[in-house]
């Protein structure tokens, strides 16, 4: 009960959150305004209007680009859905019985709907087919021209409405979020190192640490795509260009960074589950210089540290590769060859941070 209590929560705080609310706020003016002019629009009957605000509807999306494209593939499935259900009219009128017409135009506008590139103008063909076959009748030309222009103008008055009145930028929430995976990466290389220090390695401690690192990661890229979308064909975009390009480098350098400390924590699950972990002397080694590289990870962007950090981490590294060059002759092979595998996942994460810092 307590778990549906928070889910509910939840969902009330993903309604409300400020974004959300402003995007609600311009969609409801712009379909007030759509509706409003509708009657307007040349060549269209008003006494189709109520699409305008169907228009809005399918155009507002987060972001402007998204709008337009959203709108844009609405816009041609919408026309693929009008020449199927004028086809449909044409069967009807040619003598078959309507149900087959329904059927006709239910299933080619389905099959159509999967072409990809229409995008979220996928569902519109069937429905566009079906409202077109049912609603037009004996006046299908007329209906079916003021369908396409109220809408068309819905659309137009949407992407306007984004444009104008705080047109979004997520760029401070995307880097909000790079921070959040930046201190999570961090913590997770921490673990590592404490876990290197322990005798035995527990695998189950190393799997706990890096299983959510993959959600995290996505969940992340997705915010830095969308701020970078935002930031397209938007005025205030051009203001934060050196944000949107800090934001890009420092998703480049923490994707690497992740995915050397998975693959880092796969080699050390493995040697642990083959029960042929290194002596003491290299995991101490290997577990300084993880921990420098946890140091470096979680440098800020304006940390002024960060470049001596990165020499630590590098002389961290270097002792581990002398320490396993002193004890390549007395360990087994597949003990040298997976602490030589780990050292190669550290130097992909002093390379990734390398990479970060100069920037």
């Amino acid at each position: 009960m307590l778990a549906r209590g928070r889910t509910v929560i939840g969902w009330g705080k993903e309604a409300t959150n400020g974004d959300r609310l402003i995007l609600a706020a311009k969609t409801a003016v712009a379909a007030a305004i759509a509706w409003y002019l509708a009657p307007f629009v040349p060549f269209a009957d008003s006494e189709y209007s109520y699409y305008a605000p169907l228009g809005v509807l399918v155009s507002m999306y987060p972001t402007v680009v998204g709008s337009a494209r959203a709108g844009l593939q609405a816009l041609v499935g919408l026309a693929l859905g009008i020449v199927l259900g004028l086809g449909g009219l044409t069967l009807v009128a040619a003598g078959a019985p309507g149900i087959v017409a329904v059927a006709m135009v239910i299933a080619v506008g389905i099959a159509l709907g999967g072409i990809e590139a229409l995008g979220d103008g996928r569902d519109w063909v069937a429905i566009a087919g079906l409202f077109v076959l049912l609603i037009g009748g004996p006046a299908g030309d007329e209906f079916t021209l003021s369908y396409l222009l109220t809408m068309a103008f819905g659309v137009v008055v949407g992407i306007g409405m984004n444009l104008i009145v705080v047109p979004p930028l997520y760029l401070r929430r995307a880097s909000e979020q790079l921070t959040m995976l930046r201190e999570r990466v961090r913590g997770t290389l921490d673990e590592l190192a404490d876990a290197l220090e322990e005798d035995p390695v527990d695998p189950r401690r190393i799997t706990d640490a890096t299983s959510d690192l993959p959600t995290m990661l996505s969940t992340v890229e997705e915010e830095v795509q969308q701020a970078d979308e935002s930031s397209r064909a938007n005025p205030r975009g051009r203001r934060r260009l050196a944000d949107k390009e800090l934001n890009e480098r420092r998703m480049r350098a923490l994707e690497r960074t992740a995915n050397a400390t998975r693959d880092l924590a796969a080699a050390l699950v493995q040697v642990a589950d083959e029960d042929i972990v290194p002596d003491a002397a290299i995991r101490g080694a290997l577990a300084r210089a993880v921990r420098t590289c946890a140091d470096i990870v979680g440098a800020a962007t304006d940390d002024p540290h960060a470049e001596e950090k990165l020499a630590g981490a590098s002389d961290a590294l270097n002792a581990l590769l002398e320490e396993l060059g002193r004890r390549r002759d007395t360990d087994s092979r597949y003990t040298t060859a997976y602490a030589y595998a780990a050292a190669v996942c550290v130097r992909r994460i002093v390379l990734a941070s390398e990479d970060f810092v100069v920037a």
